[in-house]
């Protein structure tokens, strides 16, 4: 079978922008089987396999888009699943184009492969057929406790599970899948498909308990006491960061992790329908340049807002979010105020009514690699505005961490852990995904999840083999 040498991707069908601002369907319409096949026969099927080495859960992409080639959507699945438990979620939210997709050999003269349309595509036909296998587990009795129903927990308990341990997820919300539950939203990702594939993993004998707040409800030390052999903490990082500027007290100001948990979890844009209201002004300034912001930003739009604006302190070249979602959101009339960075925000009766700003300009790198926003002298000036969302960033909840002796944590929060095997400095505790990186993507929390159920697994085994001796 000859190789499709087009140098562009096979282009993904998009709901227009004028007509997504006004509802939270999925932007992305995916491929049909056709342009699925079309654009799996980009692949050269390098020997080499440069694109494997970015994936942070080791998918075997060419083998697996060497099957969609060919047609056969189910055996592309079972390769698929076989590294990763969650693609239906990956192929929509993983940052492919910084990941495996860099690494693609057609990206040298032309675009690479869409490995994460194809991920998609392959998950969402095995989906709708309902085709996903469970495999058989020989059960082997030891307990393990997840912390958090994450992206990294969810990973970590699926492994486990299919090596045979009875695990427990403890999380603390009333559903399972934290950001991508709460954080992401459904225009990117449908809470039914979320829903669907967390079911899925979980079918392999996974147990939840849900309402349940580590550190609070039950300690890490509670736990082991209760006959957990071991402990993966994957709490993420929601406790939002505020910038510390007079006015961030006001009503009309939220942090981004409140603005769309209230929208996404709790179903805000269905109100009256749904109980839980937000109020959004006609101009909305969002705090912030990453995938949050974004997110904010267009979810914001498409509440009613007339005006909603990204105010960041650094220039386009320097915003964290990915460029798919800085293209959909210009195209859905989001507008960008660069190199601009509030001081104060301004009120009236109790009420946000503008912000006060300063210009920026672009100083020596700092330690980030990135350039240092530097305030021009004299440049103050006030920017009207009556809703403010705050997207800088969030840290650990600190309740684990106060009620966890022995357990080493960095300045800011995160857990500290040992890279190779995602161990803490307490005994028999692993950790995980943004509790100890800080806000990243959920294929790395997957990564590391993946990891420590395998660190989990061999330390477990070598006392079980140590105590026979």
């Amino acid at each position: 079978m000859a190789p499709n040498m087009n140098p562009k991707k096979v282009p993904i069908p998009e709901q227009k922008p004028e007509e997504r601002i006004k509802n939270f369907n999925e932007v992305a319409l995916g491929y049909t089987p056709e342009q699925a096949k079309e654009e799996a026969m980009r692949c050269l099927q390098c020997k080499a396999r440069p694109c494997v080495a970015g994936c942070p859960v080791n998918v075997k992409i060419p083998e697996f888009i060497k099957q969609v080639a060919e047609g056969n959507f189910d055996e592309a699945y079972r390769i698929l699943v076989s590294e990763n438990c969650l693609p239906a979620i990956c192929g929509r939210v993983c940052p492919q184009e910084t990941q495996c997709e860099i690494l693609c050999v057609r990206g040298k003269k032309g675009e690479p492969v869409g490995i994460g349309r194809l991920e998609r595509f392959v998950a969402d036909v095995a989906m709708e057929k309902g085709s996903q296998e469970i495999p058989e587990i020989k059960k082997n009795g030891v307990r393990v406790a997840i912390a958090g129903g994450g992206p990294a927990g969810l990973t970590c308990a699926g492994e486990l599970a299919r090596l045979g341990y009875d695990v427990t997820i403890f999380e603390a919300l009333h559903a399972l899948g934290g950001v991508l539950m709460y954080g992401i939203p459904e225009f990117r990702l449908p809470k039914k498909l979320v829903e669907k594939e967390i079911a899925v993993a979980l079918k392999l004998g996974v147990k939840i308990e849900k309402n349940v707040i580590i550190g609070k409800s039950i300690t890490v030390d509670e736990l082991f006491q209760e006959g957990f052999r071991a402990i993966f903490i994957g709490c993420g990082a929601g406790l939002p960061s505020f910038m510390k500027i007079e006015g961030e007290n006001l009503n009309g100001v939220y942090s981004a992790n409140e603005f769309l948990t209230r929208t996404n979890l709790m179903k805000a844009y269905d109100f009256p329908k749904s109980p839980t209201p937000i109020k959004i002004g006609k101009r909305v300034a969002v705090i912030g340049g990453g995938n949050v912001a974004m997110d904010a930003a267009r979810t914001a739009k498409r509440l009613g807002a007339e005006e909603v604006y990204i105010v960041y302190r650094r220039s386009e070249t320097e915003l964290p979010a990915r460029a798919e979602e800085v293209h959909h959101a210009k195209e859905e009339g989001i507008i960008f105020k660069l190199l601009r960075n509030p001081v104060k925000i301004l009120g009236k009766d109790g009420w946000v009514v503008g912000m006060e700003c300063v210009e920026m300009e672009l100083g020596e790198p700092d330690e980030s690699g990135r350039r240092r926003p530097v305030v021009k002298k004299g440049s103050n000036f006030n920017f009207p505005v009556d809703t403010v969302i705050v997207a800088i960033g969030g840290t650990p909840n600190p309740l684990i961490r106060q009620t966890t002796p022995g357990l080493q944590v960095q300045k800011w929060g995160g857990i500290i852990v040992d890279e190779a095997t995602m161990k803490t400095s307490k005994e028999n505790v692993y950790a995980g995904g943004d509790i100890v990186t800080g806000a990243a993507t959920v294929i790395l929390a997957m990564g590391a999840g993946k990891k420590a159920a395998h660190a989990i697994h061999e330390a477990l085994q070598e006392k079980e083999l140590s105590s026979l001796v």
